[in-house]
């Protein structure tokens, strides 16, 4: 069986963006099953997705199951092994790319029946709820370092055989919590890979009446996390979580 972490860390991240992404289709767009069924909805969604995401990725090669370019850099800097930070960080953004538009693909008539460019763009890519430069910055920065704390927590050896069993559906219950708890401002991105790979499909694909990628927002996403990466790293090294 022809399997690599590059090929694992492509699929993987394409499953995460397909699932994830297409739960907020189904909530957002018009005319679908699941039209306005809510946060709950999209939040469960997403932790789903990043299980399935994560077994997919080992399935094909990659045992670290990273699907984030964050996640990388906080492994990385807690290491101090910077070796997966090119092959890695490169299928996760051609993953992300690939998942969204197979969403748009997926939803195809759904695009035109909906109105507002503001939902097609949610479909692809997040935004803030109320936009201020610092606390966006600040809620993306500290979702991600939760999220690396969280991971750092369940993959510790003092889970043993716990955390080798169990340790997909615990980042998806990671996932949601944080989901839950603290994505209501940003829309929880915690990668550049899942906003700003979906966006430039955004920017890219022939959805109709799209609007803006809003690009302006697009550093937010992508600095926040990394930002709170690093953070989670060095706190990770430091205590030899």
């Amino acid at each position: 069986m022809l399997t690599s972490p590059f090929l694992g860390e492509l699929i993987g991240t394409l499953v995460l963006i397909l699932l994830g992404n297409g739960v907020v289709a189904n909530v957002v767009l018009k005319q679908t099953k699941g039209e306005a069924s809510g946060w709950i909805v999209i939040t469960a969604g997403w932790a789903f997705a990043v299980t399935m995401g994560v077994f997919v990725a080992k399935a094909f090669g990659s045992i670290d199951a990273h699907l984030n370019p964050a996640v990388t850099l906080a492994f990385a800097v807690a290491t101090n092994d910077y070796s997966h930070i090119v092959p890695y960080i490169t299928a996760q953004m051609i993953g992300a790319f690939l998942g969204a538009t197979l969403v748009w693909l997926h939803y195809l008539p759904h695009w035109a029946a909906t109105p507002d460019p503001f939902d097609k763009l949610a479909c692809f890519s997040t935004g803030p709820a109320i936009r201020s430069v610092g606390a966006n910055f600040l809620s993306e920065a500290m979702a991600t370092l939760v999220l690396i704390l969280g991971l750092a927590g369940i993959s510790s050896k003092n889970l043993g055989e716990l955390a080798i069993g169990v340790g997909p559906y615990l980042v998806g219950i990671l996932v949601w919590s944080i989901g839950l708890s603290l994505g209501g401002t940003t829309g929880y991105a915690m990668s550049p890979a899942r906003d700003f790979s979906p966006r430039l499909a955004h920017a890219l694909l022939p959805i109709p009446g799209k609007g803006s990628s809003d690009w302006g927002y697009a550093w937010i996403p992508i600095v926040g996390p990394l930002v709170g990466a690093a953070l989670g790293g060095i706190l990770i090294r430091w205590f030899a979580l």
